[in-house]
């Protein structure tokens, strides 16, 4: 487990940096053949672990819920991206891998309600949701790659 949470921590930093480093108008701007921008992406990688770990385990996540209702799986950009939204992504992206990890190690994830996810995979547990959130972070890192050069292109 302890690599899975070192790989975990590792793109949530490069989230982090993405987040940090991209123009404004770029992280809000749906690229063409795409349905959404570079930081809803981010977004949902960040609550999508909230959902996989804490509620798929009968806990209450430790985002807020509202963050957690914009950018999970099946929602789109609507309008604006509200200030405190960009203001909460970015302050958690470094802080929810430890959280995770402190909150494994207490033995807090007790019990798991079996899902199947959108590739066909059924995670029976906790670990197995830590396992496949590498490959849904790493899907996102390269939908991430694919739309900002799309968007360096078109600029």
């Amino acid at each position: 487990m302890e690599k899975l949470f070192e790989i975990t921590e590792r793109l949530h930093a490069i989230y982090h940096k993405i987040l940090l480093d991209t123009p404004e108008e770029q992280l809000f701007e749906i690229p063409p053949n795409h349905n959404n921008h570079l930081f809803w992406n981010i977004a949902h990688v960040l609550v999508t672990e909230q959902s996989l770990f804490y509620r798929l385990s009968n806990l209450t996540p430790r985002l807020d819920m509202e963050l957690i209702k914009k950018y999970s799986k099946g929602t789109f950009p609507e309008g604006g991206v509200a200030p405190e939204d960009i203001k909460s992504v970015s302050e958690a992206l470094p802080l929810t891998p430890k959280w995770v990890r402190e909150d494994y190690e207490k033995g807090i994830f007790k019990s798991f309600n079996p899902y199947t996810t959108s590739t066909g995979v059924t995670l029976n547990s906790v670990e197995e949701a830590i396992s496949f959130n590498l490959v849904h972070l790493g899907l996102h890192y390269g939908t991430i790659l694919s739309m900002k050069k799309q968007l360096k292109a078109s600029a």
